[in-house]
Order: C-alpha cells, then structure tokens, then sequence
C-alpha cells in the first residue's frame, strides 16, 4: 500500500505557491493543482488569500488546451517587506525581504548585547527603518520581523533562557517588546535554528533532514528533519557547544561546567588559547586574520578546533544519518576549518552514513540566519490569514 503523504499545512501551501510561480515552474490555477498534487478548489482558496495579501497577481491569459484560456499568475511588484536580524556578540546583520522571500538588501552595524537588551533593540530598531529606506522610526510598508539571538530561546514566550553570554538578556520579553514598539508580528529564535532553516531551503527538498553548524565566537547548531525544524523538548536540540570532550579537560566554560567543546573549538575558545600562547588577538576575525597570514600557532589552532568539532559531529551523524552537515559562522569562511571538520566526520562515521552525506559551507553564507527568519516571518503571516478562509 502507497504510503500516503502529509498534507502541507496553509503557510506550507502558500510558500510553495509562491515559490512555484516565482520561478516559472507553474503560472496558472491548473498547473499548480498538477504540481502541487491539491484539488484545484484548495488551490485557489490558497491564491485567493494570497491575492488579497497582495503577493500575487492574476492578469493575462495563458494558451488554451481546450476551452477557456487560463488566466496568468505573477507575483505583484509591491506587496510590503519583511525585516530580519541576526544578532552577534558585536554586531548585527539585517536583511530586507519581499514576501515572496527575496532578499532585497543587507547591511551590519556594530552593537553589543553586554549593553542590554533595550539598549540593543533599540539600536535594531533605528537600523531597521535605514534598511528599509525610511527615516527614525518608519517602518512603513512592513508586514514582520524575525530576529536571531546567540542563546537558547524559549520561542513561545519570546524570552532567552539561561544565556551564558548575554545574562542581561535573561528573561527579558522581547518578543513582546518589540511587537508593542512596531505593531506587528514578530518571531524571535535562536540564530542556528534560523540558520538551519535558511540553508536547509535554499538547498534541499521538503522531505530531506540536515544540521546547520554555525561556528563563531561560540558554536550552535539546528536539526531540520523532513524539512521542518527540531527544538526538542525544551527548545534546546543541537546545543552541541556544552558537550564535554576529553581533549578539553578541566577548562572552565561559561555555562559553569569545565571541559565544554566551546572551550577549544569556539572562537572565543581559540582566542583565549592564542593570547595565552603570546599573540595579541580579541576576536575570532583577528585569528583567521593571523591564519590567513599563515601565522603558525593560529593555523594549528584553527585546524585543531576543527577536528574536535568534527568528533563531537560524527557521532551525531551516525545517531540522524542526514543528508548535508552545512557550517557557517566566520570560523566556516575557512577552507582549512571545513576540511578538519570534513575528514574527522568521515573517519569517525561508519560508511552508511558518509556515502550520500554533503558536508562544506552553507551556500547562503553569512545571510543563512536572515533567510531562515524571513521564512518563518512569512509563515506567520500566511498563517494569520488562514484561518479565516
């Protein structure tokens, strides 16, 4: 017996919708119906919302194969944005989208969590209304924002919880906070999570499984099984930066414990062990500076750093069996990290589990966060139109 498939869900429906007529693959109510494999009558209860949305356009007529020639769909021109950041120790990237899921513009601006949480969101604030082109506090025309946190996120309160790195931040309301300042949806989640699912559908297909690795200052990373995110029970899943490894020993970790992967794999990790050893180094961009001048002690550490993430990998590879192992992060901008991490999976994997396995770079790079949370974004918005079909 056929197994039968899950039935995608409204936003699911929508987001395909639109992905399907931006790129040509179907333009009218039929061929989206054959692609899709809906009833026609779902299909154009799903263009009606999306219509009204101002997302889609039904204008000119397609060539007849028998009888009434079709109408054309196309994405309207102007149908609002949506506003993204992913939030560093020291600094910020924004992104600007469309609702169909382009990315329109990007810009950094230099901020640190040590100041704050509304010290902090504000500064987001004023950078957003720069992105999209308005001035102060305009955020005319926008639908969302999503922002990335560097810390486990409890996403249904809209709250960090237990941050080792920004314990101001500690319970601080800021999905609230930010909904009363802007008057609008927004989703705030953990910034591997956000890059996890910005990889994973920008690459794969709905019923694939991968990990997104995000290696900077710290490490994080998201699981994504059949194309949808896994938090676990408590929101936690792919906290690998506290797993303790043997080569680390009794080195103190800022979560409180001793011998966390983060203390010889992270950024923070591997400055720490260079200004010990003499070189003069505050951040992990000033060591794959030094590595990209061939300095020798940082280019031992940074491939060190990248064998140990890869042992604590290989065993998660074996237990998920994934498709694709992507890693981003400034410490993923380097070919020699990637390949230490590379060839430590595979010789701790059994073969199994390596043979169809993909593991480099994220293709989406540094904006892998932001595409993830413009993906949940419009999923919110998608969903807050539903329900009233």
């Amino acid at each position: 017996m056929r197994e039968q498939q899950p039935t995608p869900s409204i936003p699911g429906q929508s987001q395909q919708i639109i992905s399907l007529v931006a790129h040509g693959t179907a333009t009218t109510r039929a061929e989206l119906a054959k692609k899709m494999g809906l009833a026609p009558s779902t299909v154009s209860l799903r263009i009606a919302e999306l219509t009204e949305l101002g997302v889609l356009v039904e204008d000119g007529t397609g060539i007849s194969k028998g009888g009434r020639k079709p109408r054309l769909l196309r994405l309207a021109e102007d149908q609002g944005q949506i506003l993204t950041a992913d939030l560093g120790s020291r600094h910020a990237r924004l992104g600007r989208f469309s609702l169909t899921g382009t990315l329109l513009s990007t810009q950094t601006v230099q901020v640190s969590v040590e100041s704050g949480p509304e010290a902090t969101l504000n500064s987001i604030l004023q950078a957003w209304a720069d992105v999209a082109g308005g001035t102060g506090a305009d955020l005319s025309g926008l639908r969302g924002v999503g922002i990335g946190l560097p810390g486990p996120v409890d996403v249904g309160a809209g709250t960090v919880r237990l941050p080792s790195r920004m314990p101001e931040w500690a319970g601080f309301p800021i999905r609230e906070w930010l909904e009363e300042k802007i008057g609008l949806p927004v989703i705030v989640d953990n910034d591997a999570n956000l890059s996890a699912l910005g990889e994973h559908h920008a690459t794969l297909g709905p019923n694939q499984h991968s990990i997104t690795v995000k290696a900077g200052t710290a490490i994080g990373s998201g699981i994504i099984v059949g194309g949808q995110l896994h938090r676990g029970a408590t929101g936690a899943a792919g906290d690998v930066t506290h797993t303790r490894v043997a080569a680390a020993m009794d080195e103190p970790c800022t979560c409180g414990n001793m011998g966390c992967l983060e203390t010889i794999a992270s950024g923070a990790g591997l400055v720490r062990r260079l200004r010990r050893q003499g070189l003069d180094v505050s951040t992990t961009a000033d060591v794959l500076e030094l590595v990209h001048r061939a300095e020798p002690l940082a280019t031992t550490a940074l491939r060190t750093a990248g064998t140990h993430l890869g042992e604590v990998l290989a065993t998660i590879v074996n237990f998920f069996n994934p498709d694709s192992l992507y890693l981003t992060g400034h410490m993923a901008s380097s070919e020699m990290f990637i390949a230490a991490v590379r060839s430590r999976v595979y010789e701790g994997c059994h073969p199994l589990m390596t043979q169809n396995l993909h593991i480099g770079a994220a293709s989406t790079g540094q904006d892998s966060g932001l595409r993830g949370a413009a993906h949940l974004v419009l999923n919110r918005v998608l969903s807050d139109i539903g329900p009233h079909r």
